[in-house]
């Protein structure tokens, strides 16, 4: 499972951010990127899901633990094993763009306090998806794939030009580490938790007290 969470991390890391780098002369387009990181996510849930749940985001491993879908001990391996996928990541696109200053990594593109807040907002809005679709048992892990990877590109398609539409703390730690651009770090290390807790009374409110009382068949 660990390995699983740190594979998926890395792919996802790996091909957004290096969908970021290849656009910077126009190539792609932020439609482009935003289509690789939703596409990435499907990717990666279709395959790791089964294993590990493809949480590949500390924000979403949190609001799982909160929801009481993922067990405590397993939080911290988790963690430590999706930010350990991401700097790899991102040192594999440093040595394969090393002319690139910024790696991929968010940054504000306005006012601190505007991206925080937007990156709380996608987070809860990234998370209320997962639980509501979230495998129960019923083996529609590929349709639960397509529909998360179908919001990250949506947020990232409207976001990304103004936070970077991270949602996802060790999508951000990766390049920002590898970069050394720590100055905004500590908004995308916050805002997505703060918003993927969020999403939990949000989720009982409309799905009832027993969505997020007892862990999910299928979890690991």
């Amino acid at each position: 499972m660990i390995s699983a969470e740190a594979i998926g991390t890395f792919g996802l890391v790996f091909a957004g951010t290096a969908a970021i780098v290849v656009n910077s002369g126009g190539a792609i387009s932020q439609v482009g990127v935003a289509l690789t990181f939703g596409l990435v996510v499907f990717a990666m849930i279709a395959a790791v899901g089964d294993v590990s749940g493809a949480h590949l985001n500390p924000a979403v491993t949190f609001g799982l633990y909160v929801a009481r879908r993922f067990p405590g001990r397993l939080v911290v391996p988790y963690v430590l094993s999706q930010c350990a996928g991401a700097v790899l990541a991102s040192l594999v696109v440093r040595f394969l763009f090393p002319a690139d200053v910024g790696l991929g990594a968010t940054v504000p593109a306005g006012p601190p306090h505007q991206s925080w807040v937007l990156e709380v907002l996608l987070t809860a809005g990234l998370m209320f998806v997962i639980l509501s679709v979230s495998d129960d048992g019923s083996g529609h892990r590929i349709m639960a794939g397509l529909a998360i990877g179908a919001v990250v590109a949506v947020e990232a398609l409207f976001a990304g030009p103004v936070s970077g539409a991270s949602m996802n703390p060790a999508r951000s730690l990766g390049p920002a580490l590898v970069s050394w651009q720590l100055g905004s770090l500590w908004l995308y290390m916050t805002a997505p938790v703060i918003g993927a807790a969020l999403a939990v009374p949000v989720c009982r409110c409309v799905r009832g007290a027993g969505c997020c009382s007892v862990p999910a068949r299928g979890s690991p």
